[in-house]
């Protein structure tokens, strides 16, 4: 008996780039393939907000990465300190989500995942205000965790691979409520009928480096010496195409050129090697079709961590120079075996279901969410520039965790000296609490009332346990 539509399920995306409106529409195609969804929408905030916002946001990013890269790679750096911003939502951004919080109005939906992480913060300040009730997921769409991602409220937080989740839950953030999913990527229907080519297949990334850097990339494929078909796409850049085709055409039919083309999943499956950048989605297209990669001009920051992960799991090479781009092709091509252990590792690493995965978590996951106050946030921040982890940490300033007593997920993270003011007003015997909501705020405290807002339902109470970090492995409560 098929399950009933229950779920209205609203994706949020932001187009910096291509990536997260990729990652959206994979989600949305896994939750139109679920029987329990009654509906499904996604909506690019930027779009929905002011020409201007969006201008800044992201063609700004894009010219910053052109023209000023060593201040996007500090950017990185400075932002991927958890919790480094705790504060609400700047007044401009508030503003230009209005249209946003509005679709989410009329939408009503059961379940949100936020695929950039401006939505996914401002859905924490609408959960924490109330104003919402839906299940809401964090879905991150880089291999490396970056702290901006982090909120101080959701139900459902997924990284990329497994070392963001030990990162997270060394933070101290609860392992029930982060998974290790994979960047979700639309499944292909494409088989992976690749066999032995002779000659090898390459596939070359232009329209994602774009203007000369793509040109000098062709132009060094052009002294491989081994023998190989090249198929070289340009997206929607035409100008780009004819440079390029008028560059090869004395190579004769070593080379396809092609425009923008719905064909990838195809030229993935077939392909034996990929030249272009490592973004997360492409990056993971790729390791989906067991492509291995070879990687040229990686954004500071996230592209170049993505690189770092691809060539620690075996599944790509880096160019550092574009002058070398033929002779390392040449390297992988000519060594026995090499390029067959590389498909492997490619193979190893694809997550081809995490899209399915995200929802499965989400939709089937706890019904109230994770809030961490500002407190644990400081502590975390903290902890994160002293370079410790959660359970080093000891006293009034070390984390506790509150769980659902009945359901047994964690419903809070705390500071642990928020606990007095929590066990005078709700303690039980045996070291628990009762929660319930009050009508007055000053009666717990600004920073208790959101949480309790967040956790309890009107009319009910809460029973929960509280558990200290430092103490858990000894089996202990605070």
């Amino acid at each position: 008996m098929a399950a009933k539509a229950e779920h209205r399920v609203l994706i949020l995306s932001a187009g910096v780039g291509a990536g997260h409106n990729s990652a959206g529409e994979a989600v949305r195609v896994a939750a139109e393939a679920r029987t329990d969804v009654e509906e499904v929408q996604l909506l690019d905030l930027l779009e929905a907000s002011s020409a201007l916002y969006r201008d800044l946001l992201g063609k700004g990013y894009f010219t910053l990465v052109d023209s000023a890269p060593w201040l996007v790679e500090f950017g990185y750096d400075v932002t991927d300190r958890p919790f480094r911003r705790r504060g609400p939502i700047d007044p401009w951004t508030r503003a230009n989500a209005l249209p946003t919080i509005r679709a989410i109005t009329r939408f009503r939906p059961t379940a949100i995942v936020c695929t950039h992480f401006l939505p996914a913060q401002l859905v924490a300040a609408l959960l924490l205000g109330g104003r919402i009730d839906a299940r809401t997921a964090v879905v991150t769409t880089d291999y490396d965790f970056q702290g901006l991602w982090l909120t101080s409220a959701f139900h459902a937080f997924s990284v990329a691979r497994e070392e963001g989740l030990v990162q997270l839950t060394a933070l101290g953030l609860p392992a029930d409520r982060v998974v290790a999913t994979g960047i979700p990527i639309r499944r292909s229907d494409v088989a992976l009928h690749r066999e032995p080519a002779v000659p090898p297949r390459l596939l070359v990334s232009a329209g994602a480096s774009g203007g000369d850097y793509a040109i000098s990339v062709v132009r060094q494929t052009m002294h491989i010496r081994t023998p190989c078909s090249i198929t070289v796409v340009c997206g929607r850049n035409d100008a780009l195409r004819r440079r390029i085709e008028q560059l090869v055409a004395p190579m004769g039919d070593r080379y396809r050129v092609l425009g923008f083309t719905d064909a990838m999943p195809r030229l993935l499956a077939e392909s034996d090697l990929f030249v272009g950048k490592p973004g997360g989605l492409s990056a993971s297209e790729c390791m989906a079709a067991g492509l291995p990669m070879v990687l040229v001009n990686p954004i500071p920051g996230q592209e170049v961590r993505n690189g770092d992960y691809l060539m620690e799991q075996g599944a790509a090479i880096r160019c550092n120079t574009v002058q070398t781009i033929g002779w390392k092709i040449d390297e992988v091509l000519r060594t026995p075996g090499r390029l067959a252990a590389m498909r492997a590792a490619a193979a190893a690493t694809g997550r081809p279901g995490a899209a399915r995965d995200v929802l499965d978590g989400l939709l089937d996951g706890p019904d109230r969410p994770l809030v961490v106050t500002r407190a644990a946030q400081r502590t975390i921040l903290q902890a994160s520039e002293r370079r410790v982890v959660a359970t080093d940490l000891t006293g009034r300033t070390s984390l506790a965790r509150l769980t659902d007593a009945e359901a047994g997920s964690t419903v809070a993270l705390i500071r642990a000296d928020q606990l007095d003011d929590l066990r005078e007003r709700y303690g039980v015997a045996g070291g628990g609490l009762r929660l319930r909501r009050e009508r007055n705020p000053l009666r717990t405290g600004w920073e208790a009332h959101r949480l309790i807002r967040a956790v309890v339902r009107e009319g009910e109470e809460l029973a929960v346990d509280v558990h200290g970090l430092a103490a858990e492995d000894r089996g202990l409560r605070v």
